[in-house]
């Protein structure tokens, strides 16, 4: 017996507890970050990085004007960096204020908690319509993790009320 679709895709994504992570990026002096789920590798050579942004975030409306962007990957006690990055809003606060940080390539911010990082030279953007979009980039640096690294999983950050709901966009 087959089951509804988006009941089994709500499955499978909860099956994959995705790491969770922050991304950043700045333009023109303005700083934007949100927590994001939704990241992977999508090449090997040229190595490429692709993260999906949720239209509705202020991020996006920076990242759109930004040609670089920072991948944080939280670690499993980084719980309250999720939940300030992903709960409140960048349109009503400055999500920076308060947070240790140094400019990186671009003026784009680097969290000093999370050394396990990315920072991408945007090489593509892709909306295809949905309420996020693609944003691929190269890697110009890369931090890894400590070895006894482990990631924040979507799963311990389900009870984070998001600033923006997906439908927000415009």
């Amino acid at each position: 017996m087959e089951s509804d679709p988006a009941d089994a895709f709500d499955a499978v994504v909860a099956a994959a507890d995705s790491a969770m992570a922050v991304v950043t990026t700045a333009v023109d002096g303005e700083r934007a970050g949100c927590l994001v789920g939704f990241h992977a590798q999508s090449s090997i050579a040229p190595a490429r990085y692709a993260v999906w942004l949720s239209k509705a975030n202020h991020t996006y409306r920076v990242g759109l004007r930004a040609t670089h962007l920072a991948v944080h990957l939280l670690a499993a006690g980084d719980h309250d960096l999720a939940e300030h990055f992903g709960a409140l809003t960048g349109d009503a606060v400055d999500k920076f204020a308060g947070v240790a940080w140094r400019p990186g390539p671009a003026g784009v911010p680097l969290l000093d908690r999370c050394p396990a990082r990315l920072v991408l030279a945007r090489t593509s953007l892709v909306d295809e319509g949905g309420d996020h979009v693609l944003v691929v980039g190269e890697p110009v640096v890369a931090s890894a993790p400590p070895a006894d690294f482990a990631p924040l999983r979507l799963g311990a950050a389900a009870d984070i009320r998001p600033g923006h709901a997906a439908g927000d966009h415009p």
